[in-house]
């Protein structure tokens, strides 16, 4: 009866301790000021309020921003393939490519280097969000069009997640923004959270 009573008692712990140990999955985020929460105490941007809500309904997914204020994607694809043997992720946001724009880069080259990653992401078997965005009208009806359309392009090349916009009924509210009109204050994280969840949620849940 002991015998039997121990036995029961180890396995009980075993199964406890590969239930610990137990690898979590991962949720990379790549993106550039508007994910890291410019001007703002970290805790109020949409990636921590991301990570809150995600403890509650998916307490095994774990966040890691990677996000840098300034970051163009070249700067991203230079970090990307060690932050993906770091972390391995399952689940990668790509928000990069404002900066690019804004300092008027070519966008072949922005497109060359967003492809990049996303085949490395591929490579490592993690799915890809790409999250689009749009410049103002004065960098040119012509540039600012193309800037917003490779994102779509790029999405339907290499047939991944894509969000058109993530600041949609925030940038031009006043009352979500800051006053460099560039990006969302403590009032608008949450709309910007709520602007990618449809998009995110779905992979999130493909993966069990």
């Amino acid at each position: 009866m002991l015998k039997r009573q121990l036995k029961k008692f180890f396995t009980i712990v075993t199964l406890l301790s590969i239930s610990s140990f137990a690898p979590a999955s991962t949720l990379l985020v790549m993106g550039d000021s508007l994910s890291a929460a410019y001007n703002l105490r970290q805790q109020d941007g949409w990636v921590s309020l991301l990570e809150n809500q995600l403890s509650q309904s998916n307490p095994n997914i774990s966040v890691i921003n990677a996000s840098v204020s300034g970051e163009t994607t070249q700067g991203g694809l230079s970090r990307f393939s060690a932050l993906l043997t770091t972390h391995k992720p399952n689940w990668v946001v790509l928000e990069l490519g404002a900066n690019d724009a804004l300092r008027g880069y070519p966008l072949n080259q922005t497109t060359i280097n967003l492809e990049k990653m996303i085949e490395q992401a591929h490579q490592e078997n993690a799915v890809v969000l790409l999250v689009g965005n749009q410049i103002p009208q004065n960098y040119g009806k012509r540039y600012t069009q193309m800037f917003f359309n490779l994102y779509k392009d790029i999405a339907s090349k290499y047939n991944v997640a894509y969000l058109p916009f993530m600041l949609k009924d925030v940038a031009l509210n006043k009352d979500l923004m800051q006053n460099d009109g560039l990006h969302p204050n403590k009032e608008g994280q949450p709309m910007v959270l709520q602007n990618i969840l449809p998009y995110l949620q779905p992979l999130l849940d493909s993966i069990k």
